[in-house]
Order: C-alpha cells, then sequence, then structure tokens
C-alpha cells in the first residue's frame, strides 16, 4: 500500500475535474479524496497499491479533455487507511 497528495495547477476547477479523478480512483481501486482548493487548484490525496495508483496517477495528470494541467506535484505521505474515495469541499475538514 501506497498514499500520495497532489497538487494539479492548471485549468482544473470548472472542467469535470473531480469527477474525473473519483472515475478513475473507483476503476482502479484507490481510496482517498480529491477537493478544489482556493486560488483554482485541485488536491488529491490518494492511496492503493503501487501500480495501481501509478496507472491512477497518470490519468490525473492527464486529466478530462477540457482540463489543462500546467503543473502536476506529487508527495509521498504515510499511509491512513482510507476505506473509500470521495470528493470533499472546501470547507470539509
Amino acid at each position: 500500500m501506497k498514499r500520495v497528495r497532489l497538487i494539479i495547477e492548471g485549468r482544473v476547477q470548472g472542467v469535470g475535474f473531480r469527477y474525473f479523478v473519483q472515475d478513475n480512483a473507483r476503476r482502479y481501486q484507490i481510496n482517498g479524496y480529491v477537493k478544489n482548493m482556493p486560488g483554482g487548484n485541485v488536491e488529491v490525496d490518494a492511496e492503493g497499491e503501487p501500480e495501481m495508483l501509478d496507472n491512477f496517477l497518470e490519468k490525473c495528470r492527464m486529466g478530462p479533455p477540457q482540463a489543462v494541467v500546467s503543473s502536476f506535484k506529487i508527495f509521498d505521505v504515510p499511509v491512513y487507511g482510507y476505506t473509500r474515495f470521495r470528493i470533499r469541499h472546501c470547507e470539509d475538514f
């Protein structure tokens, strides 16, 4: 099991990016969350089996057709133990 946190910059809000990420998380059996950040970025916190996580990250790096990813930062973080993947809102803690 591996966990990463992503900060994705570019035209990534208002283009269905969170739903795209959620669909791919289900496809690759990834748990965690995705949320829009103030300032226009998207944050993804994801954990899963390393090979599945790598496939998921490649999809996130591309984004949906309307998105333009200009920066894709990956941070390794300790495994948390998420049991599902969800879309969070900025006000969620």
